[in-house]
């Protein structure tokens, strides 16, 4: 359940910040003692700066990196990221009322699911991993 939730906060930065709790039925994270991320740092306060704290987090993983090592761990990261876009676009697709947010669900899926297959070719072909 924690990683669904981080997930759903990745995404609602691309979705341009929609009602992240909205999706998954849960209170703001300000309404609660925090929960613990999958990285172990506790996400707490409000939604924006928990999704900054994974941002931070997502960039840490870039630090000091040039070359190959950056490219592997952009794809790493990214590829988590455009997954968690998937995942909340469809919990839109399924809970959501408005046809517009259903069809901008629709078109990222379309779009983070090919760029994510793309990233991925790109892993197999120059380092031999997916």
């Amino acid at each position: 359940m924690q990683k669904n939730i981080v997930l759903v906060a990745l995404v609602s930065l691309i979705i341009g910040g929609l009602g992240t709790y909205a999706f998954v039925g849960k209170t703001a994270p300000e309404q609660q003692n925090g929960h613990m991320m999958p990285d172990g740092n506790m996400m707490s306060g409000s939604m924006s700066s928990g999704m900054e704290g994974e941002m931070d987090s997502m960039m840490m993983g870039l630090s000091g990196k040039t070359g190959d090592a950056f490219d592997k761990a952009f794809l790493s990261e990214m590829i988590m990221h455009h997954e968690g876009a998937v995942a909340m676009a469809e919990a839109a697709l399924k809970d959501a009322k408005h046809a517009e947010i259903k069809a901008m669900a629709n078109a990222i899926i379309s779009a983070q699911n090919a760029e994510i297959a793309q990233m991925k070719e790109w892993q197999k072909a120059w380092y031999g991993t997916e």
